[in-house]
C-alpha cells in the first residue's frame, strides 16, 4: 500500500472511530439537525472540490430516513457518519491534488 494511501485510509478509519464513539447519550431532534447540517455542509465542500464519495449520500439518506421516522439516535450516527465520510473524500481530495506528481514515471 503507498503512503499516501495508507494515510488516507488511517485518517478515515480514525474519523468514523471519533464519530461513533460521540453518540453515547439519547439525542434530540435539535441534535439531530446540527449533526445533519455539519454533514451536508462538509459533503458541499466535498462537492466543490469534485470528490463527494456515493457512500457519504447514501449514509445522508439514511440519516434523513432515521430522522423522519423519529429515530434521533440513528439519525445522528448516521450523519456524524456521514459527515467522518465527507471529511475523508476532502482530504483525499487535498492530498491528493499534487501528490499525483510522485506517481508519474519519469
Amino acid at each position: 500500500m503507498r503512503p499516501a494511501m495508507r494515510a488516507t485510509t488511517i485518517f478515515a478509519a480514525s474519523a468514523l472511530l471519533l464519530a461513533g464513539a460521540t453518540a453515547a447519550l439519547a439525542a434530540s431532534e435539535a441534535d439531530y439537525k446540527a449533526a445533519y447540517a455539519a454533514a451536508e455542509a462538509a459533503n458541499k465542500e466535498a462537492g466543490a472540490l469534485r470528490n463527494q464519495w456515493t457512500t457519504t449520500a447514501a449514509t445522508l439518506a439514511a440519516a434523513k430516513k432515521a430522522g423522519d421516522a423519529g429515530d434521533f439516535d440513528t439519525a445522528v450516527a448516521q450523519a456524524k457518519e456521514a459527515e467522518a465520510l465527507a471529511k475523508a473524500s476532502i482530504f483525499q481530495a487535498t492530498s491528493e491534488k499534487e501528490r499525483w506528481k510522485d506517481m508519474e514515471v519519469r
